[in-house]
């Protein structure tokens, strides 16, 4: 299942938003607002939103300036979520979250608007960076 958000303009740089994003700490700023948990742990974090389950994200990898990559702790539930940062000038850039995950279709089914929901929160809340 493949699901992404329309690019967003920020107005910080390519770099500043890179920055902002692999600090981990900061993803508190862009959950949605029925968070219950969150808790950086290293290269990971846990987050639960109300009536969803724990879910871990860890930071599986890095391309300087241009992408940073969140996947699934566990092996149960196999996906990641990327973060695209594309350069517009020296304090703007553009942003686009993609989801690509490996669900049974019954899963995908109950998913896919929760997530979609999910992503375009998060997309929203760079927006106001």
């Amino acid at each position: 299942m493949n699901l992404e958000t329309p690019k967003i303009t920020v107005s910080k740089s390519q770099e500043e938003l890179f920055n902002f994003v692999t600090n981990l700490d900061n993803f508190e700023q862009l959950m949605p607002e029925n968070k219950e948990k969150f808790e950086v742990d290293g290269d990971s974090f846990i987050f639960a939103l109300k009536g969803m389950p724990e879910i871990r994200l860890v930071l599986k990898e890095k391309n300087e300036f241009d992408s940073v990559v969140l996947g699934a702790a566990s092996s149960k539930l196999s996906f990641t979520l990327t973060t695209n940062i594309q350069s517009i000038s020296d304090s703007s850039s553009e942003v686009q979250l993609k989801f690509q995950g490996d669900f049974n279709p019954m899963m995908a089914m109950m998913v896919k608007k929760p997530l979609q929901k999910f992503i375009d929160t998060l997309s929203d809340n760079i927006s106001k960076l």
